[in-house]
């Protein structure tokens, strides 16, 4: 019987992944929403805007399942806005804490819970990879102090479209780096966890798009639309979409060896390198380093990573407030 924890089942790919998963006989699902998921479901709150909120998640995940293991972890919500002035009830950038943080806290809250042999999946998009040529800036950098405070960035988009933008790249480069990080350590080896950061690629018929006011997220539902849809380059369904984030998860879908990140293009899943920016160890160790000090954790078993690769590092200290370029 899988035990599955999951955020964001409750609309667009994310709500057709939480109904293939409940279909599978036997299958408990855990989900963290702000509104009802599928009746099938566990629903337990959870507002990512908040990282007291996540505490209480993985709190109640623990009281709910007593001895039982988790075998999937799957970290899907997301949010794109249009700016980046937005802040959470915890002084964050939103886009950064919603993508990344929340998720990042998540993680090493469920860590002990998670069984031998369990999937880990976060939803990232192809959009951290300047090479994608995709329709919004790139990330200039993965500093998780400067994501969590844009206003301190000195490089920081004045125009709050191309702001909006770049936090949302960078917020996905991030959920690349920490897979990365994740799949090397030492413990998720020995105890043969399999992460997997998962591009869905251009998905329209989303709910991402739901802060970017009526109109543009009314677009991108139509969008999404079988006889639509094609109008968007490169566009996969959601049912695609949303089918392989659930074989991911259930572990039908296993990544070939030595690879952490998956991309869905034109409905076939492929195995491609990251940008360069998400291949970077300094940049990996660097980001979960913060990212612990922000949500108040210490390292944790990245620890023996960092020392392990330390080679790869220039920097032993937190990073510098100007970002690499």
């Amino acid at each position: 019987m899988p035990t599955i924890a999951m955020t964001g089942g409750t609309s667009g790919l994310g709500q057709l992944a939480a109904n293939r998963l409940l279909a599978t006989p036997g299958t408990r699902l855990l989900l963290g929403a702000r509104r009802p998921g599928p009746p099938a479901a566990e629903t337990l709150p959870l507002d990512l805007t908040h990282l007291d909120s996540a505490r209480s998640f993985a709190a109640a995940v623990g009281e709910r399942l007593g001895t039982t293991q988790i075998d999937a972890l799957v970290l899907n919500a997301g949010r794109s806005g249009r700016d980046a002035d937005g802040r959470t009830a915890d002084g964050l950038e939103t886009t950064f804490a919603v993508n990344h943080l929340a998720h990042y806290l998540l993680l090493r809250l469920l860590l002990p819970r998670l069984g031998d042999h369990a999937r880990i999946v976060l939803t990232t998009s192809g959009t951290h990879d300047p090479a994608q040529h995709a329709p919004l800036p790139p990330p200039h950098h993965a500093n998780a102090r400067l994501l969590a405070h844009p206003e301190l960035d000195p490089d920081r988009d004045r125009r709050p479209a191309a702001a909006a933008g770049r936090a949302y790249t960078a917020s996905k480069l991030c959920v690349v780096l920490t897979a990365r990080a994740l799949a090397a350590q030492p413990e998720a080896r020995a105890r043969r966890f399999t992460v997997v950061a998962y591009d869905p690629g251009r998905t329209p018929g989303t709910g991402l798009l739901r802060d970017h006011g009526p109109v543009v997220h009314a677009l991108w539902q139509v969008l999404g639309s079988p006889l639509l849809r094609p109008l968007v380059p490169r566009a996969n369904s959601r049912q695609a979409a949303g089918g392989v984030l659930a074989e991911l998860a259930l572990g039908r879908v296993r990544p070939p060896a030595g690879r952490a990140y998956a991309a869905l293009r034109r409905g076939e899943l492929t195995w491609p390198d990251p940008s360069e920016l998400a291949r970077r160890d300094d940049l990996m160790h660097a980001l979960w380093r913060d990212s612990a000090a922000l949500v108040g954790l210490g390292h944790g078993a990245i620890d023996h990573l960092a020392t392990a690769t330390s080679h790869h590092r220039e920097d032993p200290q937190p990073q510098d407030p100007t970002p690499p370029r």
